[in-house]
């Protein structure tokens, strides 16, 4: 089948978006649970917590360093594949992206080396603060992030000048646009849980190996506290995204519904295959009126289909559908992961609970699935247009010849297959190896005599039990 310039553009980007967001998502929840760790074991004296953190430094460090350079191979696509949309949309998206590198980039390079290598050379508390300040940067890196992809799909604040490009008008409006606030929500969460469940595993994976490994009993436990209470919290904010995006996409839900006709009492279709061509959804399994009480809060609600909207702008119904579906999935199996955890805590607690184990592990890449599905979802959902509703994709495109994208295509695949690949063997053998195999780097270090809990005041910190329950 022969690819257009503009076909083998999209699949280049969509190639390397969906192997970047991999490493932002990991990197942002364990920057924060890096920071967690140290700040108890300054808080507590217990060594466990200064283990715990030697042992995922190195694979923050890895996963930060993978994640910098495939994000820096997308931007110049930009100017290579998109230089028509760089031109129109360069005004208000520039400055955007500008203030991430100034603001966020700049902040987590200028304390990496200290949160990696000074904890001996400026001390506990110093260090402390170098992880904080990294850990910041990750989710000031979201911010500006999520605020540049939000206004392609929710354009505010902008006039557009003679020669066709979006210019600012009001920077509070585009920054701040009608669906960032839930996006960055939404995203932030994911990636703390998608952190929450490889820590998860890799603890569930040793105790199934020693359940006398007390470090991973602990990081396991804390793991599966995140599970529980944030996974309901993410739910409902992607309900409310939901609503959101029924306020501003309303053609992106139709598709997420595998909706085509506008009525009311519209069911919950849980199964499908949507036909863009026929207009129908076939094979459907349906649960009548719910997918009304979700969006509208009624059951007779009316839901636009897609035969509201002009055939030329439905995006590819069937992998919005799907991937919103696993989506869905995912985030329901991580609830009832933590309730499970809740259920043996109550039961008698973690260590014994074999079974809880064997899904935890399986659970591991459930948060970089769930990721990657809801990313399709929001991406495909927003075609034809790169920026929703004004600038078109095939408008977009760069004027280069086919075989030359071809080509850059296959050598992306080749050096992230190869160097990528690497990383994430290098990974998983860092994970492999328990935290409790030798002494953590930093194991004679003591914090600060002003920092260190009264004896015996750190048996519950954070509701966490001396042994990890």
């Amino acid at each position: 089948m022969d690819m257009s310039a503009l076909d083998l553009a999209r699949l280049q980007f969509a190639f390397t978006i969906s192997a970047h967001i991999f490493f932002p998502a990991f990197s942002i929840g364990l920057a924060s649970y890096l920071a967690v760790l140290e700040g108890l074991w300054l808080l507590t004296g217990r060594d466990v917590f200064i283990r715990l953190f030697d042992y995922w430094i190195r694979i923050f460090a890895v996963a930060f360093g993978m994640g910098v350079v495939s994000g820096v191979v997308m931007s110049y696509q930009f100017g290579t594949n998109w230089s028509v949309f760089s031109d129109k949309t360069g005004p208000v998206l520039g400055p955007l992206m500008g203030y991430e590198v100034l603001t966020a980039f700049f902040l987590e390079a200028g304390f990496l080396g200290v949160m990696l290598f000074g904890r001996d050379r400026v001390g506990p508390r110093l260090h402390f603060l170098a992880t904080l300040m990294v850990a910041g940067g990750t989710l000031l890196s979201a911010f500006w992030i999520l605020s540049v992809n939000s206004w392609m799909q929710t354009p505010a604040g902008f006039a557009m000048n003679d020669k066709g490009q979006f210019v600012p008008t009001d920077w509070w409006a585009v920054v701040f646009n009608p669906s960032f606030p839930y996006r960055l929500v939404h995203m932030v969460l994911a990636a703390y849980l998608t952190t929450a469940f490889v820590v998860g595993a890799v603890g569930a994976w040793h105790l199934l190996r020693d359940r006398g490994d007390r470090p991973s009993l602990l990081m396991f436990s804390m793991a599966m506290w995140m599970a529980a209470l944030v996974t309901p919290v993410q739910i409902a904010a992607g309900d409310m995204h939901g609503l959101n995006t029924l306020e501003h996409q309303p053609m992106k839900i139709a598709a997420m519904e595998g909706l085509y006709e506008t009525r009311k009492g519209v069911p919950l279709l849980l199964f499908g295959v949507p036909d863009n061509e026929a207009g129908v959804t076939r094979y459907a399994v349906e649960v009548p009126n719910l997918a009304s009480l979700i969006l509208k809060h009624s059951l007779d609600g009316e839901v636009k289909g897609l035969d509201a909207f002009p055939r030329a702008d439905w995006p590819h119904t069937l992998l919005v559908f799907w991937s919103f579906r696993i989506m869905v999935a995912v985030g329901f199996a991580m609830l009832a992961v933590g309730v499970w955890s809740v259920i043996a805590r109550w039961r008698g607690g973690l260590a014994d609970a074999r079974w809880l184990h064997r899904a935890a592990v399986l659970m591991g890449p459930s948060g970089f699935l769930a990721v990657l599905a809801g990313w399709i979802t929001t991406e495909s959902g927003r075609q034809p247009y790169t920026v929703y509703g004004l600038l078109r994709t095939a408008d977009s495109v760069s004027a280069i010849g086919a075989p030359a994208v071809a080509s850059s295509l296959v050598a992306f695949f080749v050096v992230y297959l190869t160097v990528f690949g690497a990383g994430t063997y290098y990974v998983l053998r860092l994970m492999s190896r328990s935290p409790n195999q030798g002494s953590a780097d930093s194991g004679s270090h003591k914090p600060h005599r002003a920092a260190v809990a009264a004896p015996g005041s750190h048996g519950a910190v954070g509701g966490l039990s001396s042994n990890g329950n």
